[in-house]
C-alpha cells in the first residue's frame, strides 16, 4: 500500500479555551499545531490541515488548508471527508488524522495504523489507548481512513450522523492499541495547557 496523506483536524470550535484557533497556542516556544506538523510530516507521504474560516491565519505553515464540505460543525467525520476529497483529488488511497491540540502523539502512529490495517479491504483503523475504567479509549481523531468510502460517508454525513465510532463499526473497522495511557494527551483547558509544558 502506498504511504497516506496525513490530514491534521483543526475544524473544531475550542469552546473550552475559549474559542479561537487551540493549535495556535504556544507550547514551549513554538504552537501547540506545529508539534503536530513536526510528528506527523516525517509518517506521510504529504500533508494538510482541514480548518473553517479565513485560511490566512495558518499562512506560516505552508500548507494546503480544506475546509469542511458539509455546513455547519458536523465534527471530526466532516474533516475527514474534507480530507478524503482532497487525497482523491492527488489519486491517494487512504489518509491518516491527527487532531490539531495533541501535540504528543506517537512517533510510529502511521506504522502501528497500517499494521493494524492488514488484510483489510478498505483500510479503516482508529488510534486506542488503555483505559482503567473502560478497558480502552478510542481516538476517534486519529485513525487510517480509505478514500474508497468517502461517498458513503458523505452520504452518512448528509443523512445527519456525527459518531465517528457508528461509521467506523459499520465498515468493519479496527483498533491500533497504543500502550502508553497519556499517548493521545490533548489540550482542552488553560490547565490542559499547563500539564502539558511540564510534560514536555
Amino acid at each position: 500500500m502506498k504511504q497516506p496523506l496525513g490530514v491534521i483536524l483543526a475544524g473544531g470550535q475550542a469552546t473550552r479555551m475559549g474559542g479561537g484557533d487551540k493549535g495556535m497556542l504556544t507550547l514551549g516556544g513554538q504552537t501547540i499545531l506545529g508539534h503536530v506538523v513536526e510528528r506527523l510530516s516525517p509518517q506521510v507521504a504529504g500533508l494538510a490541515l482541514n480548518a473553517n474560516g479565513d485560511a490566512e491565519r495558518f499562512a506560516a505553515l505552508n500548507l494546503p488548508i480544506i475546509p469542511d464540505s458539509i455546513d455547519g460543525f458536523a465534527g471530526p467525520l466532516a474533516g475527514v471527508l474534507a480530507g478524503l476529497d482532497w487525497a482523491a483529488s492527488l489519486g491517494a488511497d487512504t489518509i491518516v488524522t491527527a487532531a490539531a491540540d495533541t501535540p504528543f502523539f506517537p512517533g510510529d502512529l502511521v506504522p502501528q495504523l497500517l499494521l493494524a490495517s492488514e488484510g483489510m479491504d478498505h483500510p479503516l483503523v482508529l488510534a486506542a489507548t488503555p483505559d482503567a475504567e473502560r478497558g480502552k479509549a478510542r481516538h476517534p481523531t486519529f485513525g487510517l481512513w480509505p478514500v474508497a468510502l468517502r461517498d458513503d460517508l458523505r452520504a452518512a454525513l448528509q443523512g445527519g450522523l456525527r459518531k465517528v465510532v457508528l461509521w467506523t463499526q459499520a465498515h468493519g473497522g479496527r483498533e491500533a492499541l497504543f500502550p502508553h495511557e497519556q499517548a493521545f494527551f490533548n489540550i482542552n483547558t488553560p490547565e490542559d495547557l499547563k500539564t502539558a509544558e511540564g510534560m514536555l
